[in-house]
């Protein structure tokens, strides 16, 4: 079966190189690969057109769109029955490809192959971010991941019974077209050695705005509701429980025993990674960890509320 392999960017000069470069090593080549540009004014679109002799790359434009609609118009213009996705800012290990569609090939009854990815910091902060906010293999129950579309490949047919990824949506539009995979009774397979390598943010206050728009896209689309509710009620007694400490000293071990328990995992894989650090780096990665964790989950009570907004002005226009 014809693969091709799909891709959006925007603005990605610094990034899209080692991307199409990782597209070039793999040990199963894609048949054809289609990137949207969503309108990169940095050099972008000059980098892609120069791997056109060396890749069967079809470059298309759409200006101002978002990945949904990216997406979608790169599987319009493919010709392949499997369609693999990836993201700008990755790097695909050289197997990448040929892990998704082995998956494939040994469960003849899944339509997606679940990939996997992992950070591939650059600092010390970014070796902090990824080991605070993105599971290890190990951690993944298989039976429930989600792939996120910088790393999956699925049938052609699939994508059209599903109605493509909503293009209503600017964020998490990747999640709400699996659920719909679901729903639809589409076997979802794992393959955990097709890894995508990326770039965690490189600065604290990007970290913020992308989770802010992820909990924003999650409110839109109405995901996670119960996750987010916990998330505000935890914040709310670890306060009343700070507060009341101020009287009765000992109350402070509660929201103290708490933190402990939300931060022993990224400390446990921040662990894997301290041996090849400076003590200087050790330091600053471990005090970066519960920073980072607090500023998403603030990012995050912010986004939500602000989605959860956005979608009942929607709904309700769309009654009027």
């Amino acid at each position: 079966m014809k693969v091709s392999l799909i891709c959006t960017v925007l603005n990605e000069g610094k990034s899209v190189a080692a991307l199409l470069d990782s597209i070039l090593c793999q040990t199963r080549p894609p048949d054809e690969v289609v990137i949207v540009d969503g309108g990169s004014k940095d050099g972008t679109l000059e980098t892609l057109r120069s791997y056109q002799g060396r890749l069967p790359l079809k470059v298309l434009v759409d200006s101002g769109c978002n990945i949904s609609r990216g997406r979608n118009l790169a599987i319009q213009e493919a010709s392949g029955d499997i369609i693999a996705s990836t993201d700008a800012g990755v790097r695909l290990s050289p197997a990448w490809l040929e892990s998704l569609l082995a998956c494939l090939g040994r469960e003849p009854s899944a339509a997606v192959a679940c990939g996997f990815f992992r950070a591939d910091p650059q600092s010390t902060f970014e070796a902090a971010l990824g080991a605070t906010t993105l599971p290890g293999v190990e951690e993944i129950d298989p039976s429930r991941f989600l792939p996120s579309s910088r790393s999956v490949a699925f049938l052609r047919e699939a994508w059209a019974a599903a109605g493509g990824y909503p293009e209503w949506l600017d964020y998490c539009e990747d999640l709400l077209f699996d659920l719909k995979l679901r729903e639809l009774g589409y076997g979802f397979a794992w393959a955990p050695t097709a890894l995508a390598h990326f770039r965690p943010r490189p600065s604290l206050t990007s970290f913020f705005r992308q989770y802010y728009r992820y909990a924003r896209g999650d409110g839109k689309a109405g995901l996670w509701r119960q996750r987010h509710a916990i998330r505000y009620s935890s914040y709310v007694i670890g306060a009343a429980a700070v507060a009341a400490g101020l009287w009765q000293p000992w109350i402070w071990l509660v929201p103290l025993a708490g933190a402990a328990a939300y931060l022993y995992q990224p400390y446990l894989r921040l662990s894997r990674q301290l041996g090849a650090m400076s003590s200087g780096q050790r330091v600053k990665a471990i005090l970066w960890a519960p920073v980072i964790r607090s500023a998403g989950d603030i990012a995050k009570m912010l986004g939500y509320p602000v989605g959860v907004w956005w979608r009942w002005r929607r709904g309700r226009a769309s009654r009027t």
